[in-house]
């Protein structure tokens, strides 16, 4: 089936024509036939398969519809996500399939001044997109209405369950109208996500694509053991033999984060760093100058795997070990997304073979090991450009010069 064999406007069909999309993947063709006819539903998804669109096009396609109709201005429908990343590149995509109808979408989060916002929200908007936080502070300060509330949508839910925003949520629900439609789409399901969905949605049509393998076909995991304190060359020979490629790399903490980032500065690799304590304004750059392929080496932390919607990133490098076992479906969901392919390379020091096992039991499957034989591991150490580094490489050089000093001369005969 075609987009163009579906029943939705002819303008949200020419913009996906020209935004390239043909053919639905599978999320998106069991998940908008059941919305477009107001079912609420429940649709669990790996990363990268086209959730954003499979919720969107129906959701623009009905409200568009109902504003030729006279009827009362307001948010119709709210969008709830758990980074503020992720709430651009939502609010992004419902910019660009809406284009030539009359509705009117904003993302909204913290992290910046509100008095924009707030002047903006006074305006007509249709499809609010936002984070829980800045979006309560707006409320109980009066700026936002929630009482012509017709579509709630969730997504990456069992991240927001994750961040403790379960009650959140759940004080949302209240301030909607009783008759509403609710849309729960996540990556990952397990007990805490499956009660929290079913106490949300009524008599939801449930999609589940690929229940049996979490991360995408299209990616080739592998896991080499490399000690901590090398993992640092082993990322610079990464990216000196992958040149044109973008390259995500994850790190526990935002202290590893900018530690990674000055290994790299070292050894003249350029990089970018995104966390928590990045102004919203620069990781807005930061995420630009990935994106357009300024810098091709992205360092980040897991609360930042979420919102990370980046084209053409052929490499996740999983330098630390994720502690949450699912958090490494999201990191690796950033490559191998829709049709391209993809590599996961992770990094596995002595200390994470335990969080490894974790990962290799909830994924179901083992990861393939690179191996490196001694030769080649310490070649990589001698081959830094490292500074800090550099005095194996002189020790060595040392070591050959002492050894050829002692070979015994030839006596001459007399």
């Amino acid at each position: 089936m075609r987009f163009e064999d579906y029943h939705i406007s002819y303008e949200i069909k020419k913009n996906l024509s020209k935004l390239g999309f043909i053919k639905p993947t599978d999320i998106q063709f069991k998940s908008i036939p059941p919305i477009l006819k107001g079912e609420d539903v429940l649709a669990i998804a790996q990363t990268g398969t086209g959730k954003t669109a499979a919720f969107a096009i129906p959701v623009i396609d009905m409200l568009a519809k109902r504003k030729n109709t006279d009827r009362k201005d307001g948010i119709k429908c709210l969008v709830m996500v758990p980074t503020r990343e992720l709430a651009q590149q939502i609010a992004d995509v419902f910019e660009k399939l809406s284009k030539h109808t009359r509705l009117k979408s904003y993302s909204l989060f913290g992290g910046v001044e509100q008095d924009a916002q707030i002047s903006r929200l006074s305006e007509s908007i249709d499809i609010l997109i936002t984070t829980p936080g800045r979006m309560f502070d707006l409320i109980s300060q009066g700026h936002i209405r929630l009482d012509r509330i017709e579509i709630l949508i969730l997504d990456e839910a069992d991240h927001m369950l994750d961040l403790g925003f379960i009650k959140d949520i759940i004080d949302v629900k209240r301030k909607l109208p009783s008759k509403h439609q609710t849309l729960f789409f996540s990556a990952t399901i397990n007990e805490k996500i499956k009660k929290l969905a079913y106490s949300l949605v009524k008599n939801p049509i449930r999609i589940q694509i690929s229940p049996n393998d979490p991360v995408s076909k299209n990616v080739n995991h592998s896991v080499a053991y490399i000690k901590m304190d090398d993992k640092r060359f082993f990322l610079e020979r990464l990216a000196n033999e992958n040149p044109e490629s973008k390259i995500l790399v994850f790190v526990r903490t935002k202290v590893r984060a900018e530690r990674v980032f000055k290994a790299m500065e070292r050894v003249n690799i350029k990089s970018v760093t995104i966390h928590g304590d990045k102004e919203q304004d620069d990781r807005f750059d930061v995420m630009s100058q990935f994106k357009k392929g300024e810098v091709k080496m992205l360092i980040a932390t897991d609360i930042s795997a979420r919102g990370i919607d980046i084209p053409n990133v052929e490499y996740v490098v999983n330098y630390d070990l994720p502690d949450v076992p699912e958090n490494y479906v999201h990191r690796v969901g950033r490559t191998g997304r829709g049709k391209e392919k993809g590599f996961a390379v992770s990094f596995c020091g002595e200390e994470e073979k335990l969080v490894l096992k974790e990962i290799e039991d909830f994924l179901g499957k083992e990861i393939t090991e690179t191996k490196i034989d001694k030769e080649d591991y310490h070649t990589t150490l001698d081959l830094t450009e490292d500074t800090d580094n550099n005095w194996k490489a002189l020790l060595k050089q040392n070591e050959e010069f002492l050894k050829n000093k002692k070979k015994p001369r030839l006596s001459k005969k007399k």
